[in-house]
């Protein structure tokens, strides 16, 4: 496959790609903490494609912050939501990571197959408690006792599982750097990554 060149000016979500070609996304899923921005970042700049976080997008076509949108609507309006921003983008040949929860709901798991290359950036309970630290910014970590989030990692992460290892490529980042994981990830791809980058 040939490598995608980054646009001089990238799209936003929702907008084609400016061949008008629909390109394969790479779609990030995992857990709270495992890496899918860091990573997401380096490896969209790796391919030279656009970075695409779809929380970061639900917040913006929202005005307010993912706690926010969860203390109003609850997580089932914080999914359609969530839903949306994944189909603005699909198509556009982005680099998205999703919210850890998104691959877990209806539909969506083969809507990401059929539009793009699914990454599992797998990673040890006790690896995402060390990294979410304070978990400020997760809603639905942070009103639960630091004493009990592991239990609850290991909950979500139980839930979760069969959805993330439908995956066509699975990366455990427990004890790699992003640098690692992103060469990981991009021999896996068919070394589309940039001379040099």
């Amino acid at each position: 496959m040939n490598p995608v060149k980054a646009p001089p000016h990238a799209p936003q979500a929702g907008e084609p790609h400016p061949s008008g070609a629909t390109i394969d996304a790479v779609w990030l899923v995992g857990m709270m903490g495992s890496g899918k921005t860091s990573v997401g970042r380096r490896l969209a700049a790796r391919l030279g494609r656009r970075f695409v976080d779809t929380d970061q997008e639900t917040e913006r076509a929202a005005g307010v912050s993912v706690r926010q949108i969860f203390a109003r609507e609850g997580e089932a309006g914080f999914r359609a939501r969530e839903r949306a921003a994944i189909e603005a983008v699909a198509g556009s040949g982005a680099v998205v990571s999703l919210g850890g929860g998104a691959v877990a709901q209806p539909g969506v798991a083969e809507r990401l197959a059929a539009t793009g290359t699914v990454v599992y950036l797998r990673a040890r309970p006790e690896t995402l408690l060390h990294r979410v630290g304070e978990a400020r910014t997760r809603p639905l970590l942070r009103e639960v006792p630091k004493a009990q989030r592991l239990t609850k990692l290991r909950s979500l992460l139980e839930e979760r599982r069969h959805h993330y290892e439908r995956a066509g490529i699975v990366v455990d980042t427990d004890d790699a750097d992003v640098e690692a994981v992103v060469a990981e990830i991009v021999r896996r791809l068919g070394g589309q990554g940039r001379e040099g980058s």
